[in-house]
């Protein structure tokens, strides 16, 4: 089948103001396997290319495709987007058939296809084995509810078939790299980069986390042959910058060590850059040498909150001594650390505003990440704040770097200048513009181009807040605006049994075509 995926432009900030891209990684996950089943597949990168709807639609309708499959990584803020363009290539073209995936649809698949009669078949959870099991049945015209983790409509009804299994083997299902150009995406200040998964899902019960149950359970790539398929994007592809789009890729210790030994022994100079666990770090303090000799130059650690309750109310599962004791670690190891703070878990006064901000000059972190927090419906989280109120109803703004949940303590206006505050006073802070001129060049490097993306978004996000924001006054329950909770359907995917690895079907593929 002539098959075509599109990423569609995303309004968040971080789309737009670095004017770098990484590629739509979920979408040449899928893309891979579909050409390993013999279909023709396309991917036509919107976001990147900053395409209008009208341009969308028409480029579509130039060389219509069988089937369209949709996807974007900022699943809930780009499904207005996604359900927008959806009506308007309908219209031109009511034949062509549009699947639909991601983490918000995975959920909310049920109002989707109720509410949006152009979208047709909704992808839940992996979609690797789900989208060549569900086009080989569009392609014979076989029953759909055979298909497993999908949901459709039949005789106006909406259905859905039983979860999909779970990939146990994820080095059985490659990224379709062949399907984008990797000189039209960059990062870090124009590295030609890839967004890599060498884990997915997280251990941990964090209970904000929109993801976490969206994969279901942590598994990892082969550290030897996940190092291996970097050192190839370096060597015939120029890939120089490697972001992890993994929840927590060090959970394992054995696993994450091995790929650290594989890429040192690859001897290839990427720069990594991704996201883990301060307690992975504490737990790391003897092997951060090979962290920093196998490339990794920053961490993003996800600390979230300075208050030690509000720690034990969402679940982190850390503590203020642990989170303090990664960051010096990182830097006495050269690496960059990021700490997470997220407004909005609680009511906060303005006394807690100051207090944050006393926590983080202590805690000291190379750079900071001001982020609200955003109700999910399918987390535990939205249960305990589906009473609170939101000022925000523009699901496109519920990106983190707007205000969802009001505060009955401190208007909306006030938070938000405590928050830019706060930024800029650790951004300025002595510390911080001493590590500008850091000795080591790729610290160098890493602080300074954060500190200019940093600027542009800072003020973008102010002018915005003043001339562009609009927020309610009164403002609607949280409950009342989005439903019930669905935290009933937080784990997407069926665990399957384990299997041995090389009996798979990929496997005995590729067998056969090394043979």
């Amino acid at each position: 089948m002539n098959l075509l995926l599109l990423h569609p432009p995303h309004t968040a900030i971080g789309s737009r103001v670095p004017r770098e891209h990484l590629p739509p990684l979920g979408l040449l996950s899928i893309g891979g396997p579909l050409r390993d089943a013999g279909h023709s597949v396309r991917l036509l990168d919107a976001d990147r290319r900053a395409m209008t709807p009208d341009a969308i639609v028409q480029e579509i309708a130039a060389a219509p495709p069988d089937v369209l499959l949709v996807g974007h990584s900022g699943s809930s803020t780009a499904h207005p987007t996604i359900v927008s363009l959806c009506t308007a290539i309908k219209r031109v073209l009511p034949s062509l058939t549009i699947l639909y995936g991601g983490v918000h649809p995975s959920y909310h698949w049920d109002e989707i296809l109720r509410d949006c009669p152009a979208i047709d078949i909704i992808v839940r959870g992996e979609g690797e084995q789900t989208c060549v099991t569900l086009l080989d049945a569009l392609a014979r015209r076989a029953p759909l509810a055979d298909v497993r983790g999908i949901a459709y409509r039949q005789d106006g009804e909406v259905l859905a078939t039983p979860p999909a299994q779970l990939l146990r083997n994820l080095d059985d299902w490659r990224i379709g790299w062949e399907l984008i150009d990797h000189k039209d995406y960059t990062y870090w200040g124009g590295k030609r980069a890839a967004l890599v998964q060498f884990s997915r899902g997280c251990p941990h019960r964090c209970n904000y986390c929109g993801q976490r149950g969206f994969w279901t359970q942590w598994r990892h790539r082969d550290p030897v042959r996940f190092a291996r398929e970097l050192a190839r994007l370096y060597r015939e592809e120029g890939v120089e910058l490697i972001n992890f789009a993994d929840e927590n890729p060090t959970a394992s210790r054995k696993a994450w060590r091995a790929l650290l030994e594989a890429l040192i022994a690859e001897n290839v100079p990427l720069t990594l850059v991704g996201s883990t666990r301060a307690g992975d770090i504490v737990r790391d303090a003897d092997i951060l040498h090979l962290y920093r000799k196998a490339g990794v130059i920053r961490f993003l650690l996800g600390i979230e909150s300075y208050n030690e309750a509000t720690l034990h109310a969402i679940g982190k599962g850390s503590t203020q001594s642990t989170d303090q004791q990664a960051i010096a670690l990182l830097r006495q190891h050269g690496i960059v650390s990021m700490a997470t703070c997220v407004i909005g878990f609680t009511e906060e006064r303005d006394r807690d505003f100051w207090h944050t901000f006393g926590h983080l000059r202590r805690y000291d972190p190379d750079q900071i990440q001001l982020l609200y927090a955003v109700p999910h419906r399918w987390t535990p989280f939205y249960q305990t704040v589906a009473h609170r109120k939101i000022i925000q109803t523009d699901l496109r703004r519920w990106d983190y770097k707007h205000q969802v949940l009001a505060n009955e303590h401190v208007p909306a206006w006030r938070t938000f200048l405590w928050f830019k505050l706060i930024e800029l006073g650790m951004q300025l802070r002595p510390a911080a513009v001493r590590r500008l001129f850091h000795p080591d060049a790729d610290f160098r490097h890493a602080m300074r181009w954060y500190t200019r993306v940093g600027r542009r978004v800072w003020f973008h996000e102010v002018a915005e807040f003043l001339f562009r924001t609009r927020l309610l006054k009164t403002g609607i329950v949280l409950r009342a605006f989005l439903g019930h909770s669905l935290a009933h359907r937080e784990y997407v995917l069926a665990k399957a049994p384990r299997a041995n690895p090389a009996a798979s079907p990929q496997a005995e593929s590729r067998r056969k075509q090394a043979a």
